[in-house]
């Protein structure tokens, strides 16, 4: 499916958002928290981890794992791309391949969604399990004008709660921010509610503080680059990566059900580097 958003995109998703953050994973109303945590020994990633591996400390207070699940939710991979008219030529030729890179690289279960963004924000293709329509709207897409990267991204983020599964955030942008509506903070906020997980590309020298802080607060990681001939490369990192995080679920006990709540998660195993995100907001 594609949609035209422009703004309205960001309006019809703040009221969609809205809904959904009744049911969301930090909402205060729901038992459950799940959070995507990357285990890795000497940079392999660690598997065979089960609940008893995992501690985890809501607000410093130690939280009973419920579950841990790996490689057996299916994947929502939500591609938001700068689609200004810096992003031309071999720039353009490097980001299309990268995005046929990783549509090829998902599973037949996983689904995919595209969204561009230039001034106005455009949904070119919903989530699917048919990479194929994702693939044909990334041809059809084309650079003008200026970048509304925090529009964007927030778009982005609400189509990958939009649907069950673990979702997962590539952001590409060449340029600072110059067309969005919303603030970066109210968008930030939004992503410390959200169970998505964004890793972000960033290229050229502009400082990337808003890509630096979406991808701190999600568990996610930003890539800072000068040129893209890698692109293809940094996305199947990116896909491989996510596809070796455990999916940790406790339910809060002992804490406050609103506010940040600061979240420490460790692994039983010696020598092991955790990978997470650093909290949650919880409440209205």
């Amino acid at each position: 499916m594609k949609a035209g958003l422009a703004f309205t995109a960001a309006i019809i998703a703040t009221s969609a958002l809205a809904v959904r953050a009744q049911n969301a994973a930090f909402s205060a109303k729901v038992e459950a928290v799940r959070v995507d945590v990357l285990v890795t020994d000497r940079g392999q990633p660690v598997r065979g981890l089960g609940p008893a591996d995992f501690d985890i400390f809501d607000n410093g207070v130690p939280q009973k794992v419920d579950l841990v699940s790996f490689e057996q939710i299916p994947l929502n991979v939500i591609l938001a791309l700068d689609m200004s008219d810096s992003v031309a030529g071999e720039r353009l030729d490097n980001l299309r391949a990268a995005g046929y890179a990783l549509l090829n690289g998902l599973k037949k279960e996983d689904q995919a969604a595209l969204v561009t963004f230039r001034r106005e924000v455009t949904l070119d293709a919903d989530l699917t399990s048919n990479a194929r329509t994702v693939r044909e709207a990334l041809d059809e897409a084309e650079p003008a004008g200026d970048t509304a990267l925090v529009d964007g991204s927030y778009a982005a983020m609400v189509v990958g709660e939009s649907d069950v599964g673990r979702a997962l955030l590539i952001v590409f942008s060449d340029g600072l921010d110059t067309s969005s509506w919303l603030l970066p903070d109210s968008v930030l906020e939004t992503a410390k509610r959200s169970d998505v997980v964004a890793y972000a590309v960033s290229v050229g020298r502009v400082k990337a503080e808003f890509l630096r802080d979406l991808t701190s607060f999600t568990g996610g990681r930003l890539f800072e680059i000068e040129k893209t001939g890698n692109l293809s490369a940094i996305f199947l990192s990116v896909l491989e990566e996510f596809r070796q995080r455990y999916l940790v679920s406790y339910t809060p006990r002992g804490v406050a059900k609103d506010g940040w709540h600061r979240l420490t998660v460790r692994v039983t195993r010696g020598g092991a580097t955790v990978k997470a995100r650093p909290g949650y907001l919880a409440g209205s």
